[in-house]
C-alpha cells in the first residue's frame, strides 16, 4: 500500500511539473529533497571536515540511516543524540530535526561517500541520497600545516607519546635564536659564581624547572587568552623592568658594584645554605622564570600546535604538562653544557674575572635583545653597534696574546663602528647598516611594501577583502601582525620589503590584520581561523578557503616564504 502511495504521488509530482497551470492534482505541499535537507560540508581551520544538514520544519532524517561509505571505522564521528519518533511503517526510532553536524577527525583522508534518508511528517520519504565528501590527501596521510599535524598528533595519541614527542621538541628548540640566549645567562649564573659541580647541577636545575612552569603556565594562558597575555607581556614597562634587571645584573660583572641582598636577609640565607657554595637558589628560580617570560610570546609551529590542541579540546592539564616537558627538553642542553661542561673548565683563577665580564657583555646584550620591540630602529641599531665597539675594546686586552682572536675582535668593533654611523642616517637593517647612504635605496625598497599591503582592524573589514578578492577570484594572503611582535617586524623588513618577494606577490591581495590592542576586535581576528598568534600567515584561494596545510607560523625567511607560496599556488 505505501509504495502504490509513493508511486502515486510522484505520477501527480509529475504531471504538475509537465502541466504547471492546467493540473488540478498539483499541489506543492512537499520541498524538492535538496531544499528539504540541505547538506553542505567545510574544512575547519582545525582540519576537521564540517557536514551539515539544515533540515526544513516539518521533516526528519532517520538517524539509522546515516552511511560513511569509503571512511575507516575509527573515523566515523559519534553520533549526537536524536529525537524519539514513532514511525507507521518503521516502528519506534530516532531522528533529527532542525539541524545536524558532525565533524570527521582531521586525520582522516580519501572518498567519503556520505549517505542519508529522510522523510516528511506529511507522509512523504525519500529516496536515500548520496553526496562525495572529498576528505583531501593521499593514502599515506592528509596534507596538514605543522602546527595543525601536532595538535592533530596530540589529540590521537596516549599522554604519555606526547610527553616523550614534545620533550624531543624541545631538545631541538635549545639550539634555536630563541632558545640560545638563555645558555650565557645560565653559564653566568653557575661558572661566574664559581659553583661546584654538585652545586652547579641545582642551580641549573632549579633555573630550568622553573622556566618550564612558567612557560607551561604561560602556554596554558595564552590558549585560553589568545593574544591578550601576548601582548600584555610585550608592554613596553615590562620589558624595561626586564632590561633594567639585566643591566643590574651585568654592572656587578665589571665590578661596579657587588650586588647584595639586605644584610639581615642575607645573613639570614648565609645561615641556612652556611655549607654551600656557588651562586644563590632564589635568584637561580628568578632567573628561570624571568626566561620564561622572554620566550613565552616567542611562536614556534611546536607551541602553537600545543596551544591549537588546549584550544579544540579545552584540556589545560595535558596541555599544561606536555608545555611543562617541551620546556624541560629545552633547557637539558643548557644544564648539562654547564654542569658537565664545568668540569672541564680550568681550576679557578684570573681567568675567572674575565668571564665575568664576558657574561657581563652578555647581559648588556640580553637587555638591548628585550628592547628590540619598543625602541626606534635606527636607536636600537645605534645601541648595538655601541655594545659591539664596547665588547671590542674590552676583549682586545684578553687576547692580546691570542693572535687567532684578534681578527674577530677587529671585525667586531669595525662593524660597531658602521652600525653607529648607519644609525646615524636612519638604518635599522643591522645586515645593511649603511644601507640610507646607497642614493635612497633603502626608502625605495621599503615604500612597496606600504603600499601593497591593506591593513584590517576589525573583523567587517576583513570580510570586506574577503569577498571582494572572491568576487575577483582572486588569492588572499594573510598576514597577521602586532607592533609589539619583534618577530613581525623583522619579517617586514627582510622578507615583505623585498622586491622578489613582492613580485612574486603579485595578483594576490596583500591584507596584514593588525591585532596590536588588546581589544575585542583583535581577539575575533584571531578566532576567525584559531590563530594562536602572530607572526602567522595564511593563504585564502580564489574560491574563499584557506590552503590550511600551507599556514606559516612563526618567523621564517624569504627563502622559505617563496617555497610556501610556490607550493601552494602549484597545488591550486
Amino acid at each position: 500500500m505505501r509504495v502504490f502511495l509513493l508511486a502515486l504521488l510522484w505520477l501527480f509530482s509529475s504531471l504538475s511539473q509537465a502541466q504547471p497551470f492546467n493540473n488540478p492534482f498539483a499541489q506543492s505541499e512537499f520541498l524538492p529533497v535538496e531544499k528539504a535537507f540541505v547538506f553542505s560540508s567545510e574544512r575547519l581551520p582545525s582540519g576537521q571536515m564540517r557536514l551539515h544538514w539544515q533540515i526544513s520544519d516539518g521533516y526528519y532524517l532517520y538517524q539509522k540511516r546515516l552511511k560513511f561509505d569509503g571512511l575507516a571505522p575509527e573515523a566515523v564521528p559519534p553520533l549526537p543524540p536524536a529525537l524519539p519518533h514513532s514511525d507507521e511503517y518503521f516502528g519506534e526510532t530516532q531522528v533529527y530535526r532542525g539541524e545536524l553536524e558532525l565533524l570527521i577527525p582531521a586525520n582522516a583522508t580519501g572518498q567519503l561517500r556520505m549517505g542519508w534518508q529522510g522523510c516528511a511528517d506529511a507522509g512523504l520519504c525519500y529516496p536515500p541520497q548520496t553526496s562525495p565528501v572529498d576528505l583531501g590527501g593521499q593514502a599515506a596521510g592528509a596534507e596538514q600545516a605543522s602546527d595543525q599535524a601536532l595538535a592533530g598528533s596530540l589529540g590521537e595519541h596516549p599522554l604519555a607519546w606526547s610527553l616523550l614527542a614534545f620533550f624531543g621538541l624541545g631538545l631541538l628548540l635549545a639550539f634555536t635564536p630563541c632558545s640560545l640566549p638563555m645558555l650565557p645567562i645560565l653559564a653566568g649564573l653557575v661558572m661566574g659564581n664559581g659553583a661546584s659541580t654538585r652545586r652547579g647541577l641545582v642551580l641549573a636545575g632549579a633555573y630550568v624547572l622553573s622556566m618550564a612552569l612558567v612557560y607551561a603556565a604561560l602556554g596554558v594562558v595564552a590558549a585560553l587568552l589568545g593574544a591578550s597575555l601576548q601582548a600584555w607581556l610585550q608592554q613596553p614597562w615590562l620589558l624595561g623592568s626586564l632590561a633594567a634587571l639585566f643591566v643590574l645584573l651585568a654592572l656587578p660583572m665589571f665590578g661596579a658594584f657587588e650586588l647584595q641582598l639586605p644584610t639581615f636577609v642575607r645573613d639570614r640565607l648565609e645561615r641556612a645554605g652556611r655549607n654551600t657554595r656557588g651562586g644563590n637558589l632564589y635568584g637561580a628560580v628568578l632567573l628561570g622564570a624571568l626566561s620564561g617570560l622572554l620566550m613565552g610570546p616567542c611562536m614556534t609551529a611546536p607551541l602553537a600546535g600545543a596551544l591549537l590542541y588546549i584550544a579544540q579540546s579545552g584540556n589545560a592539564v595535558h596541555g599544561a604538562l606536555v608545555l611543562f616537558s617541551l620546556g624541560l627538553g629545552m633547557g637539558l642542553p643548557l644544564l648539562l653544557l654547564v654542569t658537565v661542561g664545568n668540569r672541564y673548565l680550568p681550576r679557578p683563577g684570573a681567568w675567572m674575572n674575565r668571564v665575568k665580564a664576558v657574561f657581563g657583555f652578555v647581559f648588556l646584550g640580553m637587555a638591548l635583545y628585550t628592547l628590540r620591540a619598543v625602541l626606534d630602529p635606527a636607536l636600537w641599531l645605534g645601541l648595538c653597534g655601541a655594545w659591539l665597539i664596547a665588547l671590542a675594546w674590552g676583549a682586545w686586552p684578553a687576547v692580546h696574546t691570542l693572535r687567532a682572536l684578534q681578527p674577530a675582535v677587529l671585525l667586531a668593533g669595525l662593524w660597531g663602528a658602521l652600525l653607529v654611523v648607519g644609525a646615524a642616517g636612519g638604518a635599522s637593517n643591522l645586515l645593511q647598516p649603511l644601507q640610507p647612504y646607497a642614493g635612497g635605496t633603502g626608502n625605495a625598497v621599503a615604500a612597496p611594501h606600504a603600499d601593497a599591503f591593506t591593513t584590517v582592524r576589525t573583523p567587517a573589514e576583513l570580510q570586506a577583502q574577503l569577498d571582494a578578492a572572491k568576487a575577483q577570484g582572486q588569492w588572499v594572503f594573510l598576514d597577521y601582525y602586532a607592533d609589539w611582535c619583534v618577530s613581525c617586524k623583522v619579517m617586514e623588513k627582510q622578507v615583505f620589503a623585498r622586491p622578489d618577494v613582492l613580485a612574486a606577490l603579485e595578483g594576490v591581495r596583500l591584507v596584514r590584520l593588525d591585532v596590536t590592542a588588546d581589544a575585542p576586535a583583535s581577539q575575533q581576528l584571531l578566532q576567525r581561523y584559531q590563530v594562536p598568534g602572530p607572526p602567522s600567515m595564511l593563504w585564502i584561494g580564489p574560491e574563499g578557503d584557506e590552503r590550511r596545510a600551507r599556514r606559516i607560523t612563526g618567523e621564517v625567511n624569504a627563502a622559505t616564504f617563496l617555497q610556501h607560496w610556490t607550493a601552494t599556488r602549484s597545488q591550486g
